[in-house]
């Protein structure tokens, strides 16, 4: 791998990492923010909502923008957003100011982590692609395992604000190999704006609708906008889904898969952290500490098992392990209780949670981001990390209005993930997913168009 592809992929990753760590690490520092800033309980839980609904409900319309305006500019744009929004956030004065600033965080986000896929899918070649890939995939996981660890250090260690203002410096050093990604456009056409309004507010109504004891107008207007969403791309000469891509087995099933996932992986987090919290009385920061054993393992595994046994066996084999092997260890979860250890009660889970999500993962991002053509690249990754989202958005809301307990929900999580196991085996068969050959080797300005 050359300095440039390293710098490429150290850009990439570094994006990644900031975009998903900002989805988790507000989570422990919130009655610090409540008490500083005098928030009402009604309006707490906006600060995490106003990230999730941006990021999760703008995703199809920031994976456009790297088709449309180039992988430089787009990037650009992206991590200054970011990174301008997380400076006023971590500077609030007031809660209206704090929770407007997650907002354009998630905006921000949502133009991020479709491009940074988009660079590496188009910038790799075959032979790299799986390692480049592994490293994004572990970065990603990390930042979601990470952020109560991180939440819970600033917290304690500085103030809540560090949470935000952290990005600040991590922005500004990403800024700086933007200059060595492609600019060229592999699509022309205006930004589909109504069909971004059309998905985000579908998103978002029937999220609020089964948060609402499954609200039956919210959750028919949602419906309703999603409907005219299809109806509106299977029109557009430019749509932010082209739906032919559906067409494409991989992506097809392996966006159902990504979405049963996300549904699992993304809420276990919420869940965790409370039981941490409220079933063996751990403190905020000895929550975040113990979730660092999930996050080296995963990583571990993601980093140097997966593209090991990706050369020996196919995607759909790895992830259907992989999914099962989490389910084991949401099963061995369900049966927290109090006066359980560390080592049985979150530890040992821990293992098989983190091996199996570390091993399904990758082969996933790879399988949805196959045979999909060059100009539709950015629109395919924007769809890959919508159903993630999307699947966490629901997945969440639908785990806390159905069931009653911890152990509920973790054996929720664990039947989800098997039908996501079962799902994934109408992938294709073969030792290896075929690959769009459209990309050049190398990451110069000339590489990736």
């Amino acid at each position: 791998m050359t300095p440039r592809h390293r710098l490429v992929l150290a850009l990439a990753c570094t994006a990644q990492f900031m975009v998903v760590l900002d989805v988790s690490v507000v989570n422990v520092a919130l009655p610090s923010v409540q008490a500083d800033l005098d928030v009402a309980p009604a309006d707490l839980q906006w600060i995490v909502n106003a990230y999730a609904l941006a990021f999760g409900g703008l995703l199809l319309l920031g994976g456009r923008l790297a088709d449309l305006c180039g992988l430089r500019r787009t990037v650009l744009g992206g991590l200054a957003l970011f990174t301008l929004a997380s400076l006023a956030g971590g500077l609030a004065a007031d809660p209206g100011t704090l929770i407007a600033a997650r907002a354009f965080q998630g905006l921000g986000a949502a133009v991020l982590a479709p491009a940074t896929l988009t660079v590496l899918t188009t910038t790799f070649d075959e032979d790299l692609r799986p390692r480049v890939l592994a490293a994004w995939t572990a970065v990603g996981l990390a930042g979601g395992t990470a952020g109560n660890l991180i939440g819970g250090v600033l917290t304690d260690a500085l103030s809540w604000r560090w949470i935000l203002l952290i990005n600040v410096p991590a922005g500004a050093l990403a800024l700086l190999p933007t200059r060595l990604l492609p600019n060229g456009r592999h699509s022309r056409g205006r930004l589909d704006i109504p069909g971004a309004v059309l998905a985000t507010a579908g998103v978002a109504s029937l999220t609020y609708g089964i948060t609402r004891d499954w609200n039956i107008p919210a959750l028919a207007f949602g419906a309703a906008a999603l409907a005219a969403f299809t109806v509106l791309q299977s029109r557009s000469q430019t749509p932010l889904l082209p739906l032919h891509l559906f067409r494409i087995r991989t992506v097809a099933v392996g966006n159902v898969t990504m979405l049963l996932a996300g549904a699992c992986l993304n809420p276990m987090w919420y869940f965790l952290t409370l039981s941490m919290q409220n079933v063996l009385q751990y403190s905020p920061l000895q929550t975040g500490l113990g979730f660092l054993p999930h996050t080296l393992l995963t990583m571990a595994v993601a980093l140097h098992v997966t593209p090991r046994l990706m050369k020996r066996a196919d995607d759909r084999t790895l992830i259907t392990i992989g999914a099962l092997t989490a389910a084991a260890g949401f099963l061995w979860q369900s049966r927290l209780a109090p006066g359980d250890g560390y080592l049985t009660g979150i530890l040992g889970p821990a293992i098989l949670i983190s091996a199996g999500a570390g091993l399904l993962n990758t082969p996933l991002t790879k399988a949805v981001t196959s045979n999909v053509p060059a100009q539709d690249a950015g629109a395919a990754s924007g769809l890959m990390n919508t159903a993630k989202q999307t699947g966490a958005a629901l997945g969440l809301a639908t785990l806390v209005t159905l069931t009653t307990t911890y152990g509920h929900a973790f054996t929720a999580i664990a039947v989800l993930l098997l039908i996501a196991a079962i799902t994934a085996r109408a992938l294709p068969s073969g030792r290896r997913l075929p690959h769009r050959t459209t990309s050049r080797r190398g990451c110069g300005p000339g590489s990736g168009r």
